[in-house]
């Protein structure tokens, strides 16, 4: 099977050294492109996509530093390995050309065979660096699936009437949430929120689950099940790791709704007439001190109430924003799609908060869980 010829990009002002570079590689097998300055350099790289750049220094118009500096600073250039060819061989030169972001810098007059050997180990490890790269996807990937599978759907457990919205910032998240069913008509919502994001942190999502699900159910209160999970955490936890969480134990029988928080963002609560209510404590983290100290309200439900458990990356959406802001503008949006189907809520409320903070890009993971009475 034959294998696509590898593109250079010759950038030079001198069609001399151009025609000698071209010749160069495409004996060697490359295909090239060629550029006189460095803006026809840019747009060609734009739209080309080389696997390399030699690049002139000194060029009318901007130089070979500017023209790197530019392509590093874009997104669609910003991988392509750059090397430098000057007759500026001086320390300062070639400092500046690496601050720019090339990866080597050749010395005018060049000579073929080293040229041919700092193209073939440049390209050597952009090479690797892209199957290491693609490695780590694969990884994650399944790192995320089975995260994923240990996620309870509300098609799996329809009697507890949760809809929840889960998207995590990278291929793994440190949110996590679970539903725990101790009999039709009682069951356990929990959110939690590790520190940081990503493998480090989703690699405890299964542990927390499990305990989770060891110390929930009738000889457990609320409170006894998260400081079992404390317990357990405590001796799991990295240096400088913690988690929040906040646990709802609602019984449908007697419409009572115990919440327990650890240093968890407050619920929110829209009662059927609109009315908002936030259940807010003053509770620690887990995993942090020897002695947990929690704090639990006990509500009541109505018919047509709804309760929202959330991570904190959902009332800061928007960057160095004010938390109070961020936790009004999702009490809003609960407001404002109180009357939308349940299963619908939780994607249409956080698309509301994002207009509210015009911000389409995420900083955090996104948790939004949406429980409703039926009576």
């Amino acid at each position: 099977m034959s294998v696509a010829p590898l593109k250079i990009l010759i950038v030079d002002d001198t069609p001399a050294n151009i025609e000698l570079l071209d010749t160069l590689l495409r004996v060697e097998g490359f295909d090239t492109l060629t550029a006189e300055n460095g803006e026809a350099a840019r747009s060609l790289a734009i739209e080309a996509k080389p696997d390399l750049i030699l690049l002139d220094v000194v060029m009318p118009g901007e130089s070979g530093f500017e023209t790197c500096a530019k392509l590093k600073s874009d997104p669609d250039t910003v991988d392509i390995p750059i090397i430098f060819l000057s007759a500026l061989d001086d320390v300062k030169s070639k400092v500046n050309g690496f601050k720019a972001g090339g990866v080597d810098f050749v010395s005018k007059p060049v000579h073929g065979e080293e040229v041919l050997a700092r193209v073939r180990v440049h390209l050597r490890i952009r090479e690797s660096n892209r199957l290491l790269a693609r490695e780590h996807q694969a990884r994650l990937e399944e790192f995320r699936n089975a995260q994923q599978s240990i996620l309870v759907k509300p098609e799996d457990c329809p009697r507890a009437n949760f809809a929840v919205c889960y998207l995590p910032l990278e291929g793994a998240s440190g949110d996590f949430y679970d539903v725990v069913e101790i009999d039709d008509d009682v069951h356990g919502y929990f959110v939690a929120d590790v520190s940081g994001h990503g493998v480090s942190a989703a690699f405890l999502t299964s542990a927390i689950k499990a305990l989770l699900r060891q110390y929930s159910g009738p000889l457990f209160s609320p409170e006894d099940t998260m400081r079992g999970v404390d317990r357990v955490m405590r001796q799991m936890l990295g240096e400088e790791q913690y988690l929040t969480a906040c646990f709802a134990l609602l019984n449908r029988r007697t419409r009572k709704l115990s919440v327990v928080s650890a240093g968890h963002p407050p619920m929110v609560i829209v009662r059927a007439s609109g009315r908002v209510e936030l259940v807010e404590m003053k509770s620690d983290p887990i995993g942090i001190f020897s002695s947990l100290v929690l704090q639990r309200q006990d509500l009541r439900l109505g018919p047509g109430d709804r309760f929202y458990l959330y991570s904190d990356g959902l009332i800061e959406l928007k960057p160095g924003g004010s938390r109070k802001l961020g936790l009004e503008a999702l009490s809003e949006a609960c407001v404002a799609k109180h009357a939308v189907p349940l299963a619908c809520a939780p994607n249409q409320i956080l698309d509301l908060v994002r207009k509210k903070h015009e911000s389409a890009e995420a900083q955090d993971d996104l948790l939004l869980m949406a429980v409703e009475f039926k009576g």
